[in-house]
């Protein structure tokens, strides 16, 4: 059971990395103006999207359903705080794929959006990952 929570919490670790980052990158893609640096950005952009945080995710989730199934479910199937956490990862996902969104908005010179919104999404995944860590550890509910 220890080795599952391990991995999960790396591949978490790995899949929030993404997370932050990709957005603080469309920031900065957003503000250039060269083709040069398009170019660069769509490059560390898909590669941090498909390299880093698409397999974080899936390897998280995987881990996480294998400990919920062998573990959680049975223990914590009635507690409120699970089924909030279950929630706001799923939520979670849809942000990523929302990023995945704006990605192809990049790539195909569609963006229509501003640095500074892109500044706020950088800010959803802390708020995601305050909520979950809580709710995982503390168990309030």
């Amino acid at each position: 059971m220890l080795w599952l929570k391990a991995f999960h919490l790396i591949f978490m670790v790995t899949w929030f990395a993404g997370l932050f980052y990709l957005p603080r990158l469309f920031v900065y893609h957003a503000m250039s103006s060269d083709e040069i640096s398009h170019e660069r950005f769509k490059v560390m952009e898909r590669k941090l999207y498909f390299g880093i945080m698409t397999p974080g995710m899936i390897v998280t989730l995987v881990f996480g359903i294998w400990m919920l199934v062998d573990y959680a479910w049975l223990l914590y199937a009635g507690s409120l705080w699970l089924h909030i956490k279950l929630f706001l990862l799923a939520l979670l996902v849809v942000y990523h794929i929302y990023c995945g969104i704006w990605l192809n908005a990049f790539k195909h010179n569609r963006n229509r959006r501003s640095h500074i919104y892109y500044r706020w999404m950088n800010e959803v995944p802390v708020l995601f990952l305050l909520a979950i860590v809580i709710l995982a550890v503390v168990k309030p509910f």
